[in-house]
């Protein structure tokens, strides 16, 4: 998103002044990633005890379910959200060409995302890659098998 980092145009995008370009996906996910790290305080920390006080444990188990999956969903957003910048970068580089990995993965994003020409909202695009990761397609186009 920093050129001075990236050497890429500020927020990947061409009109930049004019246009916003990914700066709201990356206010995303900042604001996702703060979420996570309050969904990762264990959900014990704080115990009631029950059974005639001799657990402290079981009453925070579907909590515990509960922030996992919670997490699992919103990591899988801030995932989606770094391939839609590295997808915007590739395009932003062409005619320069990326590993047959990123390749891969970047074609199948393009049939589900189009390349960011104007602003946009980006909450579809994302939701589009994080299904994408979901069904195990991101792992599939790169040839990568993820355990």
């Amino acid at each position: 998103m920093d050129p001075a980092l990236s050497g890429l145009p500020a927020f990947l995008t061409r009109d930049g002044g004019l246009q916003s370009g990914l700066m709201l996906a990356q206010v995303t996910a900042a604001a996702t990633a703060a979420e996570l790290k309050t969904l990762a305080v264990p959900a014990g920390v704080d115990t009631i005890p029950t059974s005639a006080n001799k657990e402290d444990h079981v009453s925070m188990s579907m909590a515990a379910a509960l922030k996992a999956a919670r997490s699992v969903e919103r990591a899988r957003e801030v995932i989606a959200i770094e391939i839609l910048c590295a997808c915007q970068a590739i395009d932003l580089l062409a005619p320069l060409a990326t590993s047959p990995a990123l390749a891969g993965v970047h074609a199948l994003v393009r049939a589900h995302v189009a390349a960011l020409a104007d602003d946009r909202a980006p909450a579809p695009d994302i939701g589009a890659i994080a299904e994408l990761i979901r069904a195990g397609a991101i792992e599939s186009a790169c040839g990568v098998l993820v355990k």
